[in-house]
């Protein structure tokens, strides 16, 4: 739950910052279990559909055996799956928006912001983002952001918020630093800072 909890947070940042802009689609995630994929996640091949795994309730069908094992341990492995997986990340967006929408600094972004659709969004925005099982099909954080205006104050509001939800959540110090590191690694993006030089 804590490992989760902090992906999510990271997720949390990115999606606040992005939210009042209505950047990204309105992504609501598929009915758990209502339809088994026909490409493989993996391999990117046709399904054999008898090589399948459950996934917080979804059936994922697999090319074959090697891909399933693949999917198995990114699952394992994954930033989402040592948070918590999707019930832990929803319980820390909800709480962060708690904190967001009370807070002077912020909560004009949302004045006229559909805040359960919003939270949605971060949700599946968060989950990919962290390493779940379903790709992020919105808009980048740069693009999302454009028209916002952000500032750095702004930025740091958000993540002191982040940062205060992830501590009130019990998260682990160890996994709080990397959730704030990814963080502090979008800013760029978020403030549409020009692109550094490669």
């Amino acid at each position: 739950m804590n490992r989760l909890l902090i992906r999510i947070a990271t997720t949390c940042l990115a999606i606040v910052l992005c939210g009042a802009a209505g950047w990204c689609e309105d992504v609501a995630p598929k009915v758990a279990g209502a339809e088994i994929n026909t490409v493989c996640p993996i391999s990117g091949k046709p399904v054999d559909p008898t090589i399948t795994v459950v996934y917080e309730g979804r059936t994922y069908a697999f090319a074959d055996a090697a891909s399933r094992t693949t999917f198995n341990a990114a699952r394992e492995n994954s930033l989402y799956q040592k948070l918590g997986g999707q019930a832990a990340l929803s319980a820390v967006v909800d709480a962060f928006y708690v904190k967001v929408l009370a807070d002077e600094r912020l909560k004009h972004f949302f004045a006229e912001v559909n805040m359960d659709k919003q939270a949605r969004k971060q949700k599946a925005f968060l989950a990919a983002a962290f390493g779940g099982p379903v790709a992020w099909k919105g808009q980048d954080l740069r693009t999302a952001h454009a028209d916002l205006k952000l500032t750095e104050a702004d930025f740091n509001a958000v993540a002191e918020n982040l940062l205060k939800t992830l501590q009130e959540c019990k998260v682990k110090q160890e996994l709080i630093d990397q959730v704030m590191a990814i963080v502090g690694s979008v800013k760029n993006e978020v403030l549409n800072r020009p692109k550094a030089a490669k």
